[in-house]
């Protein structure tokens, strides 16, 4: 059953939403500041169900609407400001969203014996990257790969597709993996379906191999024993 609405504070906070989101595409380069609000707010409208003063059908519409180009920034600040609860405002926006949200993975595996105060300062002292790897560390209890930036151009137009599937792909992975991750098991799918028939055996197995990673190991005990391995 729908909440009931608040029409008065469901205007004030959609009006704060915009508000914030206007002032990010005018200050680019201060654009962390404001986000620990803006994840707050956008927990109240998905909470009071603000979309429908706005005849929408849903939450992710709304989300839509507002984040056009991706939606995946709104849930991870929504994700800060439901799992960091411990950490005071003025710290996160110290830290920024992105280490925040790197932090939210830790907080979400420990759960009430989260101990944010020495994450805290890793992420102040840490640069993003480094601070990410330090989070893998932790929850997998191994160093990270050996890592490179690649850079190709893509048109405008180009990324809605590239945005859906990435997000797409994320939603069947979980939300803990990193765009690089999902861009691989992508191309592992892809390749794995081209080299089916005809194709390069090599690529294929190296493709499989990959998917097969992928599968939790109840299920990839399941594959053997289907496959007679």
């Amino acid at each position: 059953m729908a909440p009931n609405l608040d029409r008065r504070r469901a205007l004030l906070v959609l009006d704060k939403i915009d508000e914030i989101l206007a002032w990010e595409n005018t200050k680019e380069q201060e654009r962390d500041v404001r986000f620990v609000e803006l994840g707050q707010y956008l927990c109240e409208v998905r909470a009071g169900q603000y979309w429908r003063l706005e005849n929408l059908k849903s939450f992710d519409e709304f989300l839509e609407k507002r984040f056009p180009e991706s939606r995946r920034k709104a849930y991870y600040l929504m994700a800060i400001h439901e799992n960091l609860t411990k950490i005071p405002k003025q710290r996160l926006r110290e830290i920024g969203w992105r280490k925040a949200a790197e932090m939210v993975k830790v907080a979400r595996h420990e759960g009430e014996q989260f101990d944010c105060a020495p994450w805290v300062h890793k992420a102040k002292e840490l640069p993003r990257e480094e601070f990410k790897r330090e989070v893998e560390r932790h929850l997998t209890g191994k160093e990270s790969e050996p890592w490179e930036m690649i850079y190709f151009k893509v048109y405008k137009s180009q990324l809605p597709v590239i945005e859906q599937a990435l997000e797409t792909a994320g939603l069947m992975l979980g939300s803990d993996k990193s765009r690089g991750y999902i861009l691989e098991m992508i191309c592992a799918d892809f390749l794995a379906g081209a080299n089916l028939e005809a194709g390069d055996p090599d690529a294929l197995v190296i493709s499989l191999q990959r998917l097969f990673d992928l599968l939790p190991p109840p299920k990839q005990k399941e594959f053997i024993e289907r496959a007679h391995i």
